[in-house]
């Protein structure tokens, strides 16, 4: 993939329904690590696919694409074999599967680790129960120390990804500390049709949903999407009574190994399905 074929995968992306924009796509593209590739017939993009690097040895796919007038032809297994054999050097590669993509991936060898639902809420007011006073804005002097709780919590190094996500939507970063240890952060970032909510991790339930309910708060009114591990139940019923709705699940896999499962327990929300 290059810059020039930003417009097409933008569009594919579009046409399904889905929340990247442009920032995301060229993120995606600009990391030195990524692989992003294309698979085009007749000049014209067919597909896409894309894999954002986690060091140590994480790799994300994601954006896994075919055009609706290109389908069947086998597009979408030849984007996963050589997007899989690109990442050779890789000790684990990681998907949140789609439902309409699970039977390929389970023929490509990947096994399946957990479920995540995709909640949304088109529009909604809240007044929050829970105290906001905790909450502190994320910003360059206070990131380092959650930057060193997320490689215990996710598994891995993503201080690219979460560096990102403050300069894209500030206002939705968060974090909650105490005696100088991190109990709880949140970040998030603009979308197509939602704002993103999302990666949130805590140690407590009760932590999460305080940054939670900030974010929730600052932005009342607008329609908002997260993702969420299935094993959050009280937490699922804490969203569903502010109007949110689960759509459809994903389901975490991995292939090669699981070397890096950080800690699910202490993981909510997700950063989305094509950033881990």
């Amino acid at each position: 993939m290059t810059d020039l074929d930003l417009v097409s995968a933008c569009a594919l992306s579009a046409a399904e329904g889905w929340n990247q924009t442009e920032l995301d796509w060229r993120f995606l593209l600009s990391g030195r690590q990524n692989v992003c590739i294309v698979a085009e017939e007749d000049g014209k993009i067919a597909g896409t696919a894309t894999a954002l690097v986690h060091p140590p040895g994480l790799a994300w796919i994601g954006m896994v694409l075919v055009d609706k007038q290109m389908r069947g032809k086998g597009i979408g297994r030849m984007l996963m074999t050589d997007i899989i054999n690109r990442l050779d050097h890789i000790e684990s590669i990681k998907l949140d599967a789609t439902p309409a993509g699970l039977p390929l991936y389970r023929k490509l060898g990947f096994n399946e680790e957990y479920s995540l639902y995709r909640m949304t809420n088109t529009s909604f007011s809240i007044t929050p129960e829970c105290n906001l006073d905790n909450c502190e804005k994320i910003n360059k002097t206070n990131i380092s120390n959650i930057l060193q709780s997320d490689r215990v919590i996710f598994g891995s190094d993503r201080s690219v990804l979460l560096s990102y996500l403050l300069e894209n939507k500030p206002e939705s970063s968060y974090t909650i500390s105490r005696n100088g240890k991190t109990e709880a952060y949140i970040f998030g970032r603009t979308g197509m049709k939602y704002s993103y909510l999302g990666p949130a991790c805590g140690v407590t339930a009760d932590a999460v949903k305080e940054i939670v309910a900030q974010v929730l708060f600052a932005n009342s009114g607008g329609p908002m999407a997260l993702d969420i591990h299935e094993d959050k139940n009280d937490f699922i019923r804490w969203l569903e009574g502010y109007g949110f709705q689960i759509q459809r699940s994903f389901t975490r896999m991995y292939l090669k190994s699981n070397k890096y499962p950080g800690k699910p327990e202490l993981q909510y929300l997700i950063s989305g399905p094509e950033f881990g």
